[in-house]
């Protein structure tokens, strides 16, 4: 059986401490810091995912590149071009505490869009080990990933919920659209 590979960049939108790096974090080393560490400018982490072929001839290795970005806005104007150029995919992140984290990432995903056009985007409500703070429901969920075509998945960096699940669905998306693409072009 062939096994084909794929290089795929991937970045982690949303407002500070909504737990992107900690979802980055739990994904590729399999740990939770409680410590609030803010990134400062961008850090790039990898890892490899296996997955069946788009096209159904064997496996796939997808070499992930995921991309950690500063929360705040100027930073992100200052180098969204730099930051967002090449990206095949997206996570976008919201904290279920905060109810307006998930109301700024239409900011963040037009962002996105203008360096890169319409690339799959999966949303994430993170923090859903803190049940008893949620301020943002399942149906706004939906809402917010219905308006960009997209799945969500409720996550916990901390106790390690839905992490693996939200990074592969991604890059099972991207590696879709990039086969899609290249049939397509080959037509």
């Amino acid at each position: 059986m062939e096994v084909k590979r794929m290089k795929v960049k991937v970045c982690l939108i949303g407002e500070a401490a909504v737990g992107k790096t900690s979802l980055i974090r739990r994904f590729v080393l399999d740990n939770f810091d409680d410590k609030y560490i803010q990134t400062l400018g961008t850090k790039v982490s990898k890892k490899e995912l296996a997955s069946p072929s788009p096209d159904g001839t064997g496996d796939l290795k997808i070499d992930m590149t995921i991309w950690d970005i500063m929360g705040q806005k100027g930073f992100r104007e200052l180098l969204k071009e730099a930051y967002f150029y090449g990206a095949r995919g997206i996570l976008a992140v919201c904290d279920v505490t905060r109810r307006k984290t998930l109301e700024d990432l239409d900011d963040w995903i037009e962002g996105v869009y203008s360096v890169t056009g319409k690339i799959p985007i999966e949303f994430l409500g993170n923090k859903i080990d803190l049940k008893d703070q949620q301020q943002i429901s399942e149906d706004e969920m939906i809402q917010a990933a219905r308006a960009y075509d997209s799945p969500f998945h409720f996550t916990s960096a901390k106790a390690g919920v839905n992490v693996e699940i939200a990074f592969q669905s991604l890059a099972e998306r991207v590696a879709k659209e990039r086969y899609a693409r290249k049939v397509v072009a080959e037509e």
